[in-house]
Parts: structure tokens; sequence; C-alpha cells
């Protein structure tokens, strides 16, 4: 099915998101601010390896994959914040980091229900799981 230029452009957000983080946190860990007693290389390998295992489904443009990488998503988000909240030297990194993330998220987002939408793919409301356990049961 085709795709419309909306969903294109979702779906380069998503892209152009995800792969900016998984650059950033390469290179912070790397060069930009490598850990002092931990090696630079092992440490940004590390810290790309929850980004690399969706990567193949967001460079396929499955909806599914994009969605459910906001879960691993959330692993940057979170260490954003707390190095804004706790470290003075690095915020600026972490300022990149959290917009980074955040346009990833959204990006994911919004590409997985728009091309949802077009492949027919929806989740059932509860509502309606319900109707059809309760039917299934009582029969």
């Amino acid at each position: 099915m085709e795709t419309t230029s909306r969903t294109k452009q979702f779906r380069l957000l998503a892209l152009f998101g995800n792969l900016a983080l998984l650059v950033w946190v390469a290179l912070w860990q790397w060069t930009l601010s490598p850990h002092p007693h931990v090696s630079n290389i092992t440490l940004a390998i590390a810290w790309c390896i929850p980004l690399l295992l969706p990567l193949p489904g967001i460079l396929a443009g499955k909806p599914y994959t994009h969605a459910w990488a906001n879960f691993v998503l959330m692993l940057y988000f979170l260490h954003a914040l707390t190095i804004l909240y706790v470290d003075g030297g690095e915020r600026m990194l972490a300022l990149v980091e959290l917009v980074l993330t955040s346009v990833a998220f959204a990006g994911n987002i919004l590409y997985a229900r728009s091309r949802g939408k077009e492949l027919g793919l929806k989740l059932k409301r509860l509502s309606e799981v319900e109707k059809q356990e309760k039917a299934r049961f009582d029969q």
C-alpha cells in the first residue's frame, strides 16, 4: 500500500531522530566526554547496543517496530533527565540527548500511527475485546 506524503515526513522524522541519537550517544561516550575509569570505546558500544536492536525494523519502515522502539528510547530519555539534574558539566550534552530522544519518540509514534492506519492495522478497544471474550465464554 502506498504511503502518503505526511507518513513519509513522519518516517523521515523518526529516521532522523533514531539515527542522530545513535550517532550522538556514540560521540558523547567515545570522544566528547569519555568516562575517566572505563574504556570509552566499550562504553560507547554498550550505550549504542539498545539503539541497534530496533534499527533493522526502523530502517525497513515497520510500524510495529517504530512503536516498541519507544520503550528503548525511554532509557535515553531518563538518562538525559538525570544528567540534566545532577551533572552541570554535561548539561548541554544531556540537553542534546533529550531533544534527539524526543524527536525520535515523536517521529516513531506519528509514523507508527499513520502507517498503521494506512495498512488497516488497529488495536481493538478494550470494550470490544471484553465483549468478544464474554461471548466466547458464555457459549
